[in-house]
């Protein structure tokens, strides 16, 4: 897990993707923009829980293909925890059964990952916001 380089005021967010590339690439845009502050990011599912557990973000980013679990089952582990952060699936599978998956499993958005960064931003703050 990467530590978070900041302890400036904002919204926390744990990055989950399986992928290096995607997390430093979510990492660099995310760092920069006010009231959102990158807390850390891992690779598996169960480091997602533990870190969820252990860090309380506000929202987790969340990939659905992990090496150890699906992100529906992180997603429904972590809904299921006292005070549970908002998730965000942020995945290459970006069509209606994935997106219905991930709605029933609790996810608060679902965002495919052809999105542009700039799209991203406004739907992570609306989440972080309870829209």
């Amino acid at each position: 897990m990467q530590p978070a380089n900041s302890a400036r005021d904002g919204h926390r967010i744990l990055i989950v993707d399986d992928a290096p590339e995607v997390r430093e690439s979510l990492r660099w845009l995310l760092e920069d923009e006010p009231g959102l502050t990158v807390i850390g990011d891992v690779a598996t599912g169960d480091e997602a829980i533990q870190m969820t557990v252990s860090l309380k973000p506000d929202l987790v980013l969340l990939d659905i293909e992990l090496p150890d679990m699906d992100g529906f089952d992180v997603t429904r582990q972590i809904k299921a925890l006292l005070n549970p952060p908002r998730i965000v699936i942020l995945s290459m599978h970006n069509d209606v059964l994935y997106r219905k998956r991930g709605m029933d499993a609790g996810c608060d958005a679902f965002i495919g990952k052809e999105m542009g960064w700039s799209e991203l931003l406004p739907v992570l703050q609306r989440v972080l916001e309870g829209h």
